[in-house]
């Protein structure tokens, strides 16, 4: 499977999986009515039994809202990870088949006794909550169909064999509801998957650089508004522009071919060059920027810039020819998470006209030396 191809399976899981935290209150809603009617039957039956259940089903269904609540934060972090989308996932799932495992027993329970009434109660419960397992968690079939059939099958079973034609067809229709719930569950799960990774691919074909496969613009600033104004960290943000001293002989000399090689050479370097909190964009031509996030000073920003000079200043083997040219950088800090990208931009993009200017390689933006963008 190529790299790519994984990659897109993995966005896909991580999508589904932040679904999984969408369903708070509907969950609530279950667990306080399992509790309501489940305080009813006891009440009603007098079962110690029950009563242990109910209490069981109270505290299964509090570290099932635990979970999500906890989870939601993280779920939506645009920078969630595979591994860590998959422990939130099992994290979710133990809570979900526990608090399935209560019902289950439970509503076998219930037809142990001869009363009409409370075996009513306890299939419209069943049937409620594969309802809304069906309807809310379907993305995640792995979860959702042993949760129907761990919660609903046994009180289903306990129906058909109670005795009397009614109990069975009840029992029946329990079944078929539950048949038509899981075909219902997978279909959804395809079909959802199938629009994400279309999604995923028009989005991705949207904001990659078509040589580089870099960010372009667009993907740069969605990327600087999710992860710094509107998700703001401790420390400050720098944002680097640089472009090719030398690249248009490489151009007039060996062609646009060996050109392009040599800008998607350059695209790896800088990507191996950034820390994986940090982005790096092409802007067009033989224009590049990096936008360095969580820094303490700013001296951590002009390391990163003299590394990157570092980097470009290595020779470069293409197509059997050893090519040489640099770079210039120029660089702005700032402390202030929620400063505007496209201002940014213009100065860090003043500092490299002066870095250029005075063949300095680097230089950092200072507001008493440059005109303010």
């Amino acid at each position: 499977m190529s790299g790519r191809a994984e990659s897109l399976i993995e966005s896909i899981r991580v999508e589904l999986v932040r679904s999984l935290f969408d369903a708070f209150l509907p969950s609530a809603i279950m667990s306080a009515g399992f509790v309501i009617a489940g305080c009813l039957i006891v009440w009603i039956t007098r079962d110690p039994t029950l009563s242990l259940l109910v209490v069981l089903g109270a505290v299964a269904g509090a570290a099932r809202l635990w979970v999500a609540w906890r989870g939601q934060g993280e779920a939506q972090d645009p920078e969630l990870t595979v591994a860590r989308a998959k422990a939130l996932e099992r994290n979710f799932a133990g809570a979900y088949f526990f608090f399935a495992a209560v019902l289950g027993v439970f509503g076998l329970r219930v037809f142990a006794f001869n009363d009409p009434e409370i075996h009513m109660l306890m299939i419209g419960l069943l049937v409620g909550y594969a309802a809304g397992v069906a309807q809310l968690i379907s993305l995640r079939p792995w979860i959702a169909f042993p949760s129907m059939m761990i919660a609903v099958a046994p009180g289903a079973f306990a129906a058909m064999v109670h005795g009397g034609g009614l109990y069975a067809v009840t029992g029946a229709m329990t079944f078929a509801l539950l048949a038509g719930g899981s075909q219902s569950v997978f279909k959804r799960h395809l079909n959802t998957s199938r629009e994400i990774a279309r999604r995923i691919t028009f989005g991705e074909l949207a904001r990659l650089d078509p040589l580089t496969e870099l960010p372009n613009r667009l993907a740069l600033r969605e990327w600087f508004e999710e992860r710094v104004t509107l998700n703001p960290r401790r420390g400050g943000v720098a944002v680097h522009c640089l472009d090719l001293n030398g690249f248009k002989p490489v151009n007039d000399a060996f062609g646009h071919p060996v050109g392009d090689q040599l800008l998607i050479a350059v695209a790896k370097r800088l990507a191996w060059a950034i820390q994986p909190r940090d982005i790096v964009a092409r802007l067009g031509g033989d224009e590049f920027t990096v936008v360095q996030r969580d820094i303490a000073s700013e001296a951590e920003a002009e390391m990163l810039a003299q590394r990157l000079v570092q980097a470009l200043g290595q020779p470069f083997r293409i197509e059997g020819h050893v090519l040489r040219i640099s770079t210039s950088v120029g660089f702005v800090v700032s402390s202030d998470n929620a400063q505007d990208l496209e201002r940014l931009l213009a100065r860090a993009d003043q500092a490299l006209y002066a870095a250029k200017r005075k063949g300095s390689g680097v230089e950092h933006f200072e507001p008493q030396l440059h005109a303010v963008a």
